[in-house]
């Protein structure tokens, strides 16, 4: 299935400000899964990376659902971020 522009557009987001706060960026891996206007990504990092991405009480998690949804409202795409431990 061919993934949409926006889609990899907002993949291409997630990838880059996960990569900034973790040790392996390297390893930083994205699946995009679409249905209709919503996008779903999932996110895998490393084993020693889960707790950077996540952040303490979930506020790193919640700070870049917030902005990969801010990302999909501008391109009219409901975005979920699952981060696949």
């Amino acid at each position: 299935m061919q993934l949409s522009k926006e889609g990899q557009a907002l993949a291409e987001l997630v990838g880059v400000v996960v990569g900034a706060v973790v040790d392996f960026p390297e390893r930083v891996h994205t699946v995009v899964v679409e249905s209709g206007t919503t996008v779903v990504i999932e996110l895998t990092v490393t084993k020693e990376d889960i707790g950077k991405v996540i952040g303490r009480q979930g506020a790193m998690a919640q700070s870049i659902r917030t902005i990969l949804s801010n990302a999909g409202t501008k391109l009219h795409r409901r975005t979920v971020l699952q981060i696949i431990e």
